[in-house]
């Protein structure tokens, strides 16, 4: 089984004011370090609104659509900004995620990276933020589930910011695991151990300058068994790598190794639980040179355990 890469032009038409970290340019660091491989390459499509329903009410859609600038920007927050082309990115950015669930659950791919932007994991139920504007991932696991009948599924965040707005969406859901590493203090100020929602949630602050090796025992320690023991029937990975030494955002001092090898330790998971099925989404990550290795790191791993 190959590997699919699911990404659309239209996520190189989020613009964000210059010098904003969530820039166009991240989009090239990724493709360029993914050109090479032999990958099965699709268009996102437009996430329907059904879909979109699953996580947020419809004012929240309603609000984004609304705050579309026919020219310029506008800005929702102070680090969240829309330009012309953001409405059509977010919605692509979605659907490429729920589309890279329909693939591997058709058999058509062993797995899925999705690479689109805006990312997804600050995005509350009705509020956009962080850079982001809908949660891509949650969107993802409730389409698995109430689309293809799933029982119980597992998101697996490892970017180095808490993914609050995944939380938000999800920690009301018995049928969803989220386990989040993050940096703490970091932004968003969330995502403290005693936050476990139903008890389907599992927060894993870290401190800055943790490096590989508390980041490694943490996962095996805290993350590993819980996840056996939910047994679900896919994995879904909020992939950010902004936990990287070089990453300007944060301190976490992980190598592209460390990626590697929370790819391959999350792909045993799905071997074992999920019949291989497995999907990433691409969230943070914002120094070019280290986001192109580390995501080339999970991508090559994902190729190699297709099945």
């Amino acid at each position: 089984m190959v590997t699919a890469l699911i990404t659309h032009k239209a996520c190189y038409d989020h613009v964000t004011p210059q010098g904003h970290p969530e820039q166009v340019a991240r989009l090239d660091a990724v493709l360029g370090a993914l050109s090479d491989m032999d990958l099965q390459r699709f268009d996102a499509p437009l996430v329907a609104d059904d879909d979109l329903l699953r996580a947020h009410p419809q004012r929240h859609i309603d609000a984004i659509k609304a705050m579309a600038p026919s020219e310029g920007w506008r800005s929702l927050d102070a680090d969240t900004h829309m330009s012309v082309g953001t409405l059509e990115a977010a919605y692509r950015a979605t659907g490429g995620v729920v589309k890279a669930v329909d693939l591997v659950m058709a058999g058509v791919v062993g797995n899925a990276f999705a690479a689109v932007r805006p990312p997804g994991h600050h995005a509350e139920r009705e509020t956009a933020m962080g850079f982001c504007f809908f949660g891509s991932i949650a969107v993802a696991a409730k389409h698995v589930l109430d689309f293809h009948g799933l029982k119980k599924v597992v998101i697996l965040d490892f970017d180095v910011h808490h993914g609050n707005g995944t939380q938000d969406l999800v920690e009301g859901d018995a049928r969803i695991l989220f386990c989040s590493s993050h940096q703490m203090p970091l932004f968003p100020g969330t995502g403290a151990a005693h936050e476990t929602g139903i008890g389907n949630v599992v927060n894993l602050p870290l401190p800055v300058g943790c490096g590989s090796a508390k980041f490694r025992s943490t996962w095996e320690r805290e993350v590993f068994p819980r996840v056996a023991a939910f047994e679900p029937e896919f994995l879904l990975i909020s992939a950010g790598f902004d936990a990287h030494a070089d990453d300007p955002l944060a301190g976490m001092m992980l190598q592209e190794d460390d990626f590697t090898w929370i790819t391959n330790k999350l792909c045993d998971l799905a071997d074992k639980h999920c019949s291989g099925r497995i999907v990433s989404a691409l969230e943070g990550g914002y120094d070019l040179e280290a986001l192109g290795r580390s995501v080339r790191a999970h991508v090559d791993v994902l190729k190699e355990r297709a099945q």
